[in-house]
Formats: C-alpha cells, sequence, structure tokens
C-alpha cells in the first residue's frame, strides 16, 4: 500500500463563510511538507496500516490528541527530518567522532519512555524502559530526541521559552557531569527507593504497593483449580494451528533464557495462550501474544504471564548504512533484546527472542512493577527541573552500560570514555546544540501535528 496524499475533491468554501479555515488548511494539506509526512509514513507504516487500517484509526487518533503525541508515534519523521538536515542540523563538529556515532542508544528516548522495572537482582528501579527503537548509531540522536520532547511537554504546559531553554541546559548538565564521573571510574547508583527523590521515588513507591496477584485477577481467572486468560478484555481465542505455532515458538525461546532459569521445567509450563492485537501509539498492527506459565511454585499467585510481540523495525535503522551494525542481528526481536540487555543493567531475566512464521518475535513478562513516569502533575518549574536532571544522568548511564564491559562485540570500546572526551571542555557548545535544537524541532513538530491533523480528519491519508 502506498500512502500518497489523496486530493480532496470537496467543494471549496467561499471566502468569508465559516469554513473558510478549511481552505487554508486544505492549502497546507497540498504542501510539501505535507507529502514528506506521508511518505515517511508509507515507508514505516505501509505495510502494517493495510493489513490492520483499524488499529492505525485508533493509533492515529491518539496521536492527534497532542502535539506530543504526534511525536511519540512519528520517530520515523524524526530521522528522516535529521538524515535531511532538519532544522540546519548536521550533528557539528567535536561531538560525534568514528567512536560516538557508532554507540548503542535508545532510539527513542522522549521524556515518557522513562519508568519502573524489577531488575534480575530483585530491585525496583527507575530508569529508561521500552527499548523496541534500540539500535547503534550517534549519541546526540537520543539526546536531541529528548531535549525536542522536553520543548513539546514544556509547550503544552505554558512555559516561556527561556524555562524551557533552561530544562534543556539542565539535562545536558546533568548528563554530561554524570558521563565524566563514568568515565574516571566513579561508581553511581541508580535510582532505587534509597535514592531517588520527588515523582521518581513516587513511581517506585507505587510499583512497590503492586503485586502479581494483582495483574493475574485482572487478566485471568481460576475454573477447575487452575488459572486460565479470562475472556474478552482484548484477548483473541487461538484456532489450535495458531496455538501450537505460538507453543513451538515458545519453545524455542526458551533457549534464549539464561541457564538458571531452565532448572526447574514445571515453572515453565504453559497453562494457557490467547492473541492480542496492538493499538497503541506505537504498536497498532503488529500481532502478539500472552502466555500463562506455571510460575517457580505451584501456587496459583506465582503464576507468570509473558508476552511474545512481532519485533519491529527501528526508525534509525533506516539511516544508519554500516553493514557490521545491520549483519549483527538475525531479526528484530534478537535486535531488541540484545539491545535492552546491552542498554539495560539486569534486564528482565524472562527477556528472549524466537521466531514466529519466519518473523522475529520479542518475549518479555508483562511485569505488575512497571510504573511509567506521570507527567500530567508535574507543573512546577522546579520540580521539573529536578525530574529532568535525574533523567539526564539516567540517560548517561544507560550509554555507559553498552560498551566493552557488557558483553556484547558490536561496541569494542568505553562508550563513556568515548562520549567524555567528544564533549571535552565545549559544554557550553554542547549544551547549545541540545537547546537551539529543542526550540527548533519543537515548533517542527508543532507544526506537523496541526498537518497531520488535517490530513486526518479530512480523510487525506488512504486506507483510513
Amino acid at each position: 500500500m502506498s500512502l500518497r496524499l489523496r486530493s480532496d475533491s470537496r467543494a471549496r468554501p467561499a471566502v468569508g463563510s465559516p469554513a473558510v479555515a478549511d481552505q487554508t488548511s486544505g492549502a497546507a494539506a497540498d504542501s510539501p511538507r505535507a507529502h514528506t509526512i506521508l511518505s515517511v509514513f508509507d515507508t514505516a507504516f505501509g505495510e502494517l496500516l493495510a493489513a490492520d487500517p483499524a488499529a492505525f484509526r485508533v493509533k492515529f487518533r491518539k496521536m492527534a490528541a497532542s502535539a506530543f503525541a504526534f511525536y511519540r508515534g512519528t520517530a520515523s519523521l524524526f530521522y528522516a527530518d535529521l538524515d535531511a538536515g532538519a532544522e540546519g542540523d548536521r550533528d557539528p563538529g567535536p561531538f560525534l567522532t568514528e567512536q560516538t556515532s557508532r554507540v548503542w542508544i535508545h532510539g527513542d528516548l522522549h521524556a515518557e519512555n522513562f519508568g519502573t522495572y524489577l531488575d534480575a537482582n530483585g530491585r525496583l528501579i527507575f530508569n529508561v524502559n521500552d527499548f523496541d527503537e534500540a539500535y547503534v548509531g550517534p549519541f546526540t540522536w537520543d539526546l536531541k530526541r529528548f531535549a525536542a520532547s522536553v520543548a513539546l511537554i514544556g509547550y503544552t504546559k505554558a512555559l516561556a521559552d527561556e524555562v524551557i531553554s533552561h530544562l534543556v541546559t539542565v539535562y545536558a548538565a546533568a548528563y554530561r557531569e554524570r558521563i565524566g564521573l563514568l568515565a574516571k571510574g566513579e561508581q553511581v547508583e541508580p535510582l532505587t527507593l534509597d535514592t531517588a527523590r520527588g515523582p521518581l521515588l513516587d513511581a517506585l513507591r507505587s510499583a512497590r504497593l503492586r503485586t502479581r496477584v494483582e495483574l493475574l485477577d485482572s487478566m485471568t481467572e481460576v475454573a477447575g483449580f487452575d488459572r486460565r486468560f479470562s475472556p474478552g478484555g482484548g484477548a483473541i481465542a487461538l484456532d489450535e494451528a495458531t496455538r501450537e505455532k505460538v507453543l513451538a515458538a515458545f519453545g524455542a525461546y526458551l533457549e534464549t533464557l539464561p541457564q538458571s532459569y531452565r532448572v526447574r521445567p514445571d515453572s515453565l509450563r504453559v497453562k494457557d495462550v490467547v492473541g492480542r492485537r496492538g493499538i497503541g501509539i506505537g504498536s497498532a498492527g503488529l500481532p502478539s501474544y500472552n502466555l500463562l506459565l506455571e510460575g517457580h511454585t505451584d501456587a496459583l499467585e506465582n503464576d507468570v504471564v509473558i508476552y511474545m510481540k512481532q519485533g519491529q523495525t527501528p526508525a534509525v535503522s533506516r539511516h544508519v548504512t554500516d553493514p557490521a551494525v545491520r549483519g549483527y542481528f538475525r531479526h528484530e526481536g534478537h535486535r531488541t533484546v540484545i539491545s535492552q540487555r546491552a542498554l539495560q543493567a539486569h534486564a528482565d531475566p524472562w527477556l528472549g527472542w524466537t521466531e514466529l512464521d519466519g518473523t522475529g518475535q520479542l518475549v518479555a513478562e508483562v511485569s505488575p512493577y512497571a510504573v511509567d513516569l506521570d507527567w500530567s502533575d508535574l507543573d512546577d518549574p522546579a520540580q521539573i527541573e529536578a525530574v529532568v536532571a535525574d533523567l539526564g544522568r539516567a540517560t548517561a548511564t544507560m550509554h555507559a552500560a553498552a560498551d566493552d564491559e557488557s558483553g556484547h562485540s558490536l561496541v569494542p570500546f568505553s562508550t563513556e570514555a568515548a562520549i567524555d572526551e567528544a564533549i571535552g571542555d565545549d559544554t557550553d557548545g554542547f549544551t547549545k546544540l541540545l537547546v537551539d535544537f529543542a526550540h527548533g524541532y519543537g515548533r517542527r513538530a508543532r507544526a506537523d501535528h496541526q498537518l497531520f491533523v488535517d490530513l486526518f480528519r479530512n480523510g487525506r491519508i488512504p486506507g483510513l
């Protein structure tokens, strides 16, 4: 399917009529930028949209809600703009070297992709989450994506441009300081119940109050003295052939788990399987499955729910041409898992990969302890400042985790040392790069959002 601009054959309103505003938006919808947006969407979403237009209607309505929601759903447009030199940007000078252009990056580092998780050691950690877009590329791409998201969130909260500039400056300074400490070999504490503060501590405390039983009760029911998935609620019953294929893929997934998780085979017994269809901003049209496992004891409250979902092509990968990077991964499920293990210390022990119908799949636990950072009540600039400083430190720690000490050969050098050397004494230039980009791309994203809304609501996107 090709998302070419659909012409609008409806009569144009007379000048002075109540509908004259639509005439202006119609002209914008025929602009070169509109064609650019649809061309990028065609590459990123075309096949999935053709297969499941209903899921994309939901996705696009969520993206229409705000410029930030649009930005969240358009990493593909962001990287296409970077590659084309958006806002005059070409990542200048000393910050991108041969090494710092080739580090493990998150790929979709916006302000809402942070939250809590229970690590393999049983500790609640606040850190970066959602690694579906992770890849290897320039470290500044993560920082720019985050900086522009701060500008968009600041705009929705009616913060002045100078306040937004200050917030991005605080983020850049916290990142720079943490990278410097790590480059010197100093140990830094993760954000935990003992070290976090403010809204980050609130998220960790909220996660601590959650229980596996509550999660299981929300997704399953007990019948015949055992659990099974409850009907409805987005669960899709599977035919026998599909169920057998999913179970075969699950068997292959087990080979990617740490050996310690295969000591007690009963804990991995599958009790039930259901299908699901992604309809969120990032998962629209992607088929997925939930599997209910016995868990480490026979007690019903220790059952485990895992998900298996199709890996997606990361937006960054369309703009990184290094064959060594492209050839490193078996498929997108493998890429997602290897990337998350590299970027997230002590990641989910259930994290693994498999294949289904020849397509790479990501497998991980549906965790009751995952709580996202909530920006809805973050309105005080001083409180936001403290949060973005912590997120800057978390970003630096993430970048530093994925290097020659992470057990992967793709980045065979110390990333923190390379980034520290690249920034050097030019902290002002480093900060200015992020501040200028935040404002420039924030303006572009707001204009693109309005253009997207006009295209979508006036039926100008084919297939919807």
